[in-house]
């Protein structure tokens, strides 16, 4: 967990349940909370104007969603959807603050993992404007498995559909079948059950 449950819970955490495909805090909303996925999964997407879901990003237990926003007055640039049956533990936002100024290492653990997830962004952006398919693909594989603790190879399941692995990287669903399948045949991935490992 990125900050611990209990602690959450004593700045007027609320623990919610949400079901696959709930929605969470939409686009263009005021943020009044920080939230924390305790299981399940979230992404965060956005609709484009031709009608398009673009991923920006799938939190796992223990991440933070849209975190940045608990420091700035800003509206959420992003939907938050339940991808999966989940339980989430939401804080109001001046609590969340006060609870940052209370405990140094929690201060300190959001500000590395926003670091962390800053950094891997910058990677994937870059990786996002090649022309070539498979860097796409192996940067957001990259982004998604910094934040496990075993990296070894085949290690992270990824838990993307090829039409969300198009969502995020921009490309058509037929070239990412195409390029996973040439991906694993120079070994960067392998293919379980119609599963990702990389």
């Amino acid at each position: 967990m990125l900050v611990d449950i209990d602690l959450l819970l004593s700045y007027d955490g609320l623990i919610e349940t949400f079901n696959t495909s709930d929605i969470i805090f939409e686009e263009g909303e005021v943020p009044k909370f920080y939230y924390q996925v305790i299981t399940g999964s979230v992404k965060l997407n956005h609709i484009t104007e031709d009608n398009r879901e673009l991923i920006q990003s799938i939190l796992k237990d223990g991440q933070s969603v849209c975190e940045l926003l608990s420091f700035i007055d800003k509206t959420f640039p992003v939907n938050a959807i339940a991808i999966s049956d989940c339980t989430i533990i939401k804080v109001p936002k001046d609590r969340f603050l006060q609870l940052m100024d209370d405990h140094r290492q929690a201060a300190k653990d959001v500000q590395r993992f926003v670091a962390e997830r800053l950094y891997h962004k910058f990677i994937m952006m870059q990786n996002n404007a090649s022309k070539y398919s498979h860097v796409r693909i192996e940067g957001m594989l990259k982004y998604f498995k910094s934040f496990t603790n075993d990296q070894s190879p085949y290690s992270y399941e990824v838990p993307l559909t090829r039409k969300q692995l198009a969502s995020i990287t921009g490309l058509r669903i037929e070239t990412v079948i195409r390029s996973v399948k040439k991906m694993e045949s120079e070994k960067i991935l392998q293919i379980k059950n119609r599963k990702i490992y990389f």
